[in-house]
Parts: structure tokens; C-alpha cells; sequence
């Protein structure tokens, strides 16, 4: 059994406590003090509801049946109404054969979101190849910023020239009298 140290850094997590909040505040309007008994039912909501990116709900790929919401059973809708046993039971049987095809289906669909999410956000970026000798200021990152100036300390530093290059994207700095950077 793991424990997490930092759960900020559980992507998951942290999307599904912000859905839960966003839905919160849309069911609570006044009556912010009811927050707790409202949890329950926004995620039974939540788990119940297709998900664009697997085309599935949630809870059909963990428990391999789509979910009878109460309110079907109280009030009788023609789901619930032409329900024939026998014939459910044979559908379960072979939804129990299909479950992993379901699943596998799901996985594809996600990495299409993915890559189509991907493709939109990457679309404005322009890529800059920087040549030997080009000026260049870098981020200044906490260990090298002045301690005494805090919250103002300026994001960028110096004006350095590039020594070599490293790798992809990776390069030696150098100042402008010519001492290599660490």
C-alpha cells in the first residue's frame, strides 16, 4: 500500500475534486452549508454519466453493466418496465465476454482524445532553433535568484551567448566576456 506524499501532484485527483466543486457550486446557490449531503449524489452523477473521451460511463467499465438509476425503479420508465429476465441474463453473460474489448476500446478512444487535445493546444507554437553565438536571457529559477528581493525578483536573467549545443534544445551558456556557465 502507497501512501501520497504530495496528492496535489495526483492529476486525477485533483480533476475530479474539481469537477465535484464546479457541480457544487452549481447545486448549492444559498445553501452552501448543505455541501456534504449534496457529495454523494453529484458523484453518483459523475460515475454514472458517458465520458466524451471513452464514449462509456465509468461505472460500466468497472462493474460491466450499465447502472439502473433509482429514480427508473420508482417511477417505471419503459427501461425498467420491458426488462425481461431471462433475457437480461443472457445479455450479462455476454457482456461479461465483450468487457475487455470494451475496455480496450475505451483505452483507444482516450489516446485519440489525447492526441486530438494535443493537436489543437500545439497548433499556435512556433519551434525557434537557436545557432552558436545567438544572445539569449534564460528563466531564473529559485537557487539562483536574489533571496533579499522576494516576490519582485525579476522571472529572467542576464544576457548570455551560446557556447555549444548539448542536445535537443539543450545548450551551453556563456557570459558575454566568455566564462561558461555551471
Amino acid at each position: 500500500m502507497s501512501i501520497l506524499v504530495h496528492p496535489q501532484a495526483n492529476v486525477q485527483a485533483e480533476s475530479n475534486n474539481k469537477i465535484i466543486v464546479n457541480n457544487l457550486k452549481k447545486r448549492l446557490d444559498e445553501n452552501k452549508g448543505r455541501w456534504i449531503e449534496e457529495i454523494p449524489l453529484i458523484q453518483c452523477v459523475d460515475r454514472t454519466i458517458s465520458k466524451a473521451a471513452i464514449s462509456q460511463t465509468p461505472y460500466s467499465l468497472v462493474f460491466r453493466t450499465e447502472v439502473v438509476v433509482p429514480a427508473e425503479v420508482v417511477f417505471l420508465t419503459t427501461r425498467y418496465q420491458l426488462k425481461d429476465q431471462e433475457n437480461n441474463d443472457r445479455i450479462l453473460a455476454q457482456d461479461l465476454d465483450t468487457i475487455d474489448e470494451l475496455r480496450d476500446l475505451a483505452k483507444i478512444r482516450i489516446a485519440a482524445h489525447k492526441q486530438m487535445i494535443t493537436k489543437a493546444y500545439n497548433k499556435n507554437i512556433k519551434v525557434i532553433r537557436f545557432q552558436v553565438g545567438d544572445l539569449v536571457i534564460r528563466k531564473a529559477f529559485q537557487n539562483t535568484k536574489d533571496p533579499s528581493v522576494g516576490k519582485l525578483a525579476p522571472k529572467w536573467e542576464g544576457l548570455y551567448l551560446i557556447d555549444s549545443k548539448v542536445g535537443k534544445g539543450a545548450y551551453w551558456l556563456a557570459t558575454l566576456e566568455g566564462n561558461i556557465l555551471p
